[in-house]
């Protein structure tokens, strides 16, 4: 007698995704009942599932924990030119390795430039099983990626972009604004009358959080002017090419707070060549207390945010996430300090 199976015509759960419109990852969310899933989402997945009769399949043999990969993706959300030109990136991978080669696992390097499919793609890969979490830095408002659908444990370096993740994700952040605060207060009281800022990139929390600390201490002065405000993307090139825009426009401009020290490289390199003196003429301060700004000519008076530690204090965040069950997300904000060299 010969035994003919017959195939298997119950729906799976990439058809219940299908019918929902939504990834396989979100639909084994909402089968999980896991707690970030939107409620219009979680109501399209239950809707499909009834729709389509859908029974979940229990496995033969159920494990006692999940299988791991012993693996974290570190996702840059920009050009890999980026990633290498600006040292922040790896101070923050130095943190975040320190406390992953204590817990035995590894990090994965994952560069999400803007086009939409570098953005499919990497959504594509975290939800697909290849690491256990995700530590996610440098969003722009473009809000490059679907993190609420890929079904591991996520925290951003950063807060979330102007408000879209705020509840949602855990993240860890230094005090922008007042760290912003700290620099103009000290150039005031330093006696500085016209004060410019090279502000970061508008599309970026970082950006946006120093440019507000500036424009209140400004304020609270009396000494409110947008014809101070230029803006650079926190690179060198920017920097420079800011200062120039700046001093064509107030030529009378004695001193400049750049929302990073590598624009603020720039910055030095903008007003030699425009024949002014820092600090004599103009003094200048940076943000992020980078080892190059111990280094320029004259040494960078700057405000330090404790990159290696935002990295480090993300991985732990992520690592108990791992290990346990899902927990509210958590807002740490560190703190940032100024330090005094011969720029200001």
């Amino acid at each position: 007698m010969t035994t003919v199976e017959l195939p298997d015509t119950r729906p799976t759960l990439a058809d219940v995704a299908r019918t929902a419109g939504v990834s396989s990852a979100t639909a084994s969310r909402v089968l999980n009942g896991f707690p970030r899933v939107r409620p219009e989402t979680r109501k399209q997945v239950e809707s499909a599932m009834a729709e389509l009769g859908y029974v979940r399949r229990r496995a033969a043999r159920m494990t006692s924990t999940p299988p791991r990969t012993r693996s974290v993706a570190f996702v840059v959300c920009e050009e890999g030119l980026r990633l290498f030109a600006d040292p922040y990136f790896a101070r923050v991978v130095f943190g975040a390795t320190r406390e992953l080669t204590a817990a035995g696992m590894q990090l994965v390097l994952l560069t999400v430039p803007s086009t939409k499919d570098y953005q499919a793609s990497a959504v594509h890969y975290l939800s697909s099983g290849h690491v256990d979490g995700a530590l996610c830095v440098s969003m722009h408002g473009r809000r490059p990626l679907d993190l609420e659908n890929v079904g591991i444990p996520v925290v951003l370096g950063g807060r979330p972009v102007f408000g879209e993740g705020e509840g949602r994700f855990s993240y860890v952040d230094a005090d922008n604004c007042g760290g912003a605060q700290t620099a103009v207060q000290y150039l005031i009281q330093k006696g500085r009358r016209t004060i410019g800022t090279v502000a970061g990139p508008r599309d970026m929390p970082a950006g946006a959080d120093r440019l507000k600390g500036y424009r209140q201490v400004m304020a609270a002065a009396d000494r409110s002017d947008h014809g101070l405000v230029v803006f650079g993307d926190f690179g060198q090139a920017s920097g420079e090419h800011a200062t120039r825009r700046l001093l064509e426009r107030r030529p009378d401009v004695d001193a400049i707070f750049a929302a990073s020290d590598l624009m603020a490289l720039g910055v030095l390199r903008a007003l030699r060549r425009a024949g002014r003196k820092v600090p004599d003429d103009v003094a200048v301060v940076g943000f992020d207390d980078s080892p190059i700004g111990r280094h320029t000519d004259p040494p960078l008076t700057t405000i330090r945010q404790p990159i290696e530690e935002m990295g480090a204090r993300m991985t732990r965040e992520l690592l108990a996430m791992i290990a346990g069950s899902p927990a509210p997300p958590r807002c740490v904000i560190l703190d940032t300090d100024l330090v005094i060299r011969d720029s200001a």
